[in-house]
């Protein structure tokens, strides 16, 4: 794919820009413009601008794909800035493959179950992503370390030629070099790039968030009726535990029944930061994330750290 690092950032909603996604592909990994809701939600950054943000680097586009179903406009406006590849997640990529392969760009898909994955084989993607529960926001029920060699067994038996690329909880070289002996070709990380110079994250959020661990996070299936966002069934939040949380994240039948009770409370917390009521993104990597640098600086601490690990791994081979 014409990158030196097998790192991609993900497409994440009100996060990654194009700043963001231009300096992570400068530095040498592949970056992602978030497309997101494709605009359904109202309060998303324009994405002609951060695309054009992001001109003149190699930079591709993603998507939430039930979302991308309401306003399949996006797809065309995206398409016209000549994205090499796009990235769908959430949903059946069949019905959009025929459009994107005709505007140019290659698929990437990712994928939370064995017959998601199928799906992408069908979809012609050219990369699968086997996405965790371990990861910041919306994710289902399979664990990274199980979930990527199963699914790099399915490619080798149907597509493989097709690459696959692990996602969920990995955020620094340890992780990177855990993912490319689980059998991926890449790594996608999203909390640790959350966390960066460059990030559409605000400065407020990720100070809140920096000097918290793992536990401080909880996956629950109540934020998004709450809010008032139809997200499918099948599909969790992760975010940092607060007290709107400790109130609903196990009352999940309930907040279904209260569908848009609190989208003026989410609404109002945004504007005002209040962070007991906010949902703040980020996934049991967290605890790994102890400042907010540059993207760039992140991509060479992680490549350095898996290359080391890699090589003392032969220590471990009998008679190496």
């Amino acid at each position: 794919m014409g990158v030196r690092h097998p790192i991609v950032c993900a497409p994440m909603a009100l996060v990654t820009g194009g700043r963001l996604a231009a300096a992570v592909s400068r530095a040498g990994a592949l970056g992602f413009v978030g497309g997101a809701y494709a605009g359904t939600l109202g309060n998303e950054p324009d994405l002609r601008q951060e695309l054009a943000l992001a001109a003149g680097e190699r930079v591709g586009v993603g998507f939430i794909t039930w979302a991308l179903e309401q306003m399949p406009e996006a797809l065309d406006l995206a398409l016209e800035f000549s994205p090499p590849y796009v990235f769908l997640s959430f949903g059946d990529p069949r019905p959009f493959a025929g459009r994107i392969q005709a505007g140019g760009a290659a698929l990437f898909s990712q994928v939370q179950s064995m017959r998601q994955v199928d799906q992408a084989i069908d979809a012609g993607a050219v990369a699968i992503v086997a996405q965790g529960t371990e990861g910041g926001g919306h994710g289902a029920a399979r664990s990274t370390m199980p979930f990527v060699p199963e699914v790099a067994d399915r490619l080798a038996a149907r597509a493989p030629r097709t690459l696959l690329l692990a996602a969920g909880g990995i955020a620094d070289g340890r992780g990177l070099a855990a993912a490319l002996m689980l059998g991926a070709d890449a790594a996608v990380v999203g909390t640790r790039f959350w966390a960066t110079a460059e990030a559409l994250t605000p400065q407020a959020v990720t100070d809140r968030a920096i000097g918290k661990d793992g536990d401080s996070t909880v996956r629950t299936k109540a934020i998004d009726p709450l809010r008032g966002v139809a997200w499918p069934d099948e599909y969790s939040f992760r975010i940092l535990k607060n007290k709107v949380t400790d109130e609903w994240a196990h009352r999940e039948a309930d907040a279904r029944a209260a569908f848009g009770s609190l989208s003026h409370a989410f609404a109002d917390a945004r504007r005002t930061l209040d962070f007991d009521v906010l949902p703040v993104v980020a996934g049991e990597g967290l605890g790994l994330v102890h400042d907010r640098p540059p993207a760039g600086a992140v991509i060479e601490a992680m490549v350095s750290q898996a290359e080391m690990l890699l090589r003392r791994g032969t220590s471990f081979v009998e008679g190496e």
